[in-house]
């Protein structure tokens, strides 16, 4: 909880720094993205290539309600993380009861198969995406079109998240995952149903991951294909083991590392993924744990 603190009141003073809000709030979307995905494969153990479906299925529901049905924006990520928590349920049943790369290959079929069923869908306007989404009023009192206010609406839904994904980690639920996550068949043999679990474990982590995706909306005023796209279900996977597989905060400071590089790094154009690589393959040698997982190794060895 201190650490979280630290944290909380680091971010809080964003605006106060010559930090440039958006790319924070860009940050932070990501890095509850990355969050639920360590949900599911840090503490579940299970690989999913298709996670940016719930990312992008959320954000074209939310600025399709928004933008042509006219609906306020906390309603808008709200049918966003309902039409994410209705894709996880079914794309959970179809592919929990594989394992390995099985469960990892049939996530990434499905999520091929919704992006280019978006890239027909007219909704979506195809390639163009759907674009120029008003902001509006959250709860009839923050006016989202106002840099600051956005930035501090975006930091709580961040914070609340962020707490929820932790509380779910420490709780009984959390404990059966680790031990299916370690041994699935000494838990099945205690009596627990891990179908079960695995399946709860992977409609929270679509429904957190579309709460990322539809926040992402209002800071990008933008919903494309760019988030359904496989690609993005590989940055993800990129974000969770730079920071650390299987740590609270290693998501985060994963997200901010790879957006930080995307932002800093825009000059050298195609360029970036290569040096993305480099940099991923230097981690994966040096920091195995990751960034966060080499620092808490650190601490507990020194004590």
């Amino acid at each position: 909880m201190i650490a979280f603190v630290i944290m909380a009141v680091l971010l809080a003073a964003v605006p106060l720094t010559p930090i440039y809000p958006y790319f924070v709030m860009q940050a932070l979307c990501f890095a509850l993205f990355a969050c639920a995905f360590n949900l599911l494969i840090g503490y579940g153990g299970l690989l999913s290539f298709g996670h940016a479906m719930f990312l992008g299925t959320a954000g074209y529901a939310t600025a399709h309600a928004v933008k042509e049905w006219g609906f306020r924006p906390e309603f808008g990520i709200l049918f966003g993380m309902l039409a994410a928590a209705a894709m996880s349920v079914v794309t959970g049943l179809i592919a929990i009861r594989r394992q390995g790369i099985y469960f990892a290959m049939i996530t990434l079929a499905l999520s091929q198969l919704i992006y280019f069923l978006y890239l027909q869908t007219p909704f979506t306007h195809g390639e163009d995406g759907i674009q120029g989404i008003p902001q509006g009023i959250m709860l009839g009192l923050f006016d989202l079109s106002k840099p600051i206010t956005l930035y501090y609406v975006v930091l709580a839904i961040f914070l609340a998240a962020f707490l929820l994904i932790h509380r779910t980690i420490n709780s009984p639920f959390g404990e059966v995952l680790k031990s299916i996550r370690e041994n699935e068949q000494r838990a099945i043999s205690l009596g627990y149903k891990t179908d079960q679990y695995k399946l709860l474990a992977f409609i929270l982590s679509g429904t957190l991951a579309g709460l990322a995706g539809a926040v992402k909306v209002f800071v990008a005023q933008n919903a494309s294909l760019t988030d359904v796209h496989w690609s993005m279900s590989g940055e993800v996977v990129l974000m969770t083991l730079v920071g650390g597989l299987g740590t609270v905060f290693g998501p985060v400071v994963g997200a901010f590392v790879i957006i930080a590089m995307q932002q800093y790094l825009a000059g050298f154009g195609q360029w970036v993924q290569v040096i993305q690589g480099a940099i991923f393959v230097i981690c994966v040698l040096t920091f195995r744990r990751g960034v966060i997982g080499e620092i808490a190794h650190f601490f507990k060895r020194s004590l």
